[in-house]
């Protein structure tokens, strides 16, 4: 048996892993160095204020504001993650025996997932989260 045919045991195992990670770390330190090298170096009362996307900064930042944005944020979260999570599932599902208990349980579970998700909508519906005024 060849050498190039035998497994890495022990140590050997990680050198892939530990030079992956030598080379993120240089890679993080070259560019850091390099942009403070290389990068603009200008200052000023523009470039000392805080950015707000594009928009000046005006007024306090203690003003309070509606919740009703970050509940109607995490519901799109909610139905974004489902969304991520049927199309692994509708892969594996088709690739089930038909009629299986296998093929019950996962139709199960879905369907269980889905129903909480609805849940999830309608109790965010009676909350008004959807309506803007």
């Amino acid at each position: 048996m060849s050498h190039c045919m035998l497994a890495a045991t022990g140590a050997d195992a990680y050198l892939p892993i530990a030079i992956v990670f030598v080379m993120a770390a240089i890679f993080a330190v070259v560019n850091l160095v390099a942009s403070q090298l290389l990068g603009p170096r200008a200052s000023g009362a523009t470039k000392g204020i805080a950015y707000e996307s594009g928009m000046d900064p005006f007024g306090s930042a203690r003003k309070k504001f509606n919740i009703r944005f970050y509940v109607l944020a995490m519901t799109f979260l909610v139905f974004d993650v489902e969304i991520i999570f049927l199309y692994p599932w509708a892969v594996t599902f088709s690739q089930l025996e038909p009629r299986s208990p296998e093929a019950a349980l996962f139709l199960g579970r879905i369907l269980f997932f889905i129903g909480t998700s609805v849940v999830a909508y309608i109790y965010a519906w009676r909350k008004g989260v959807f309506r803007w005024d």
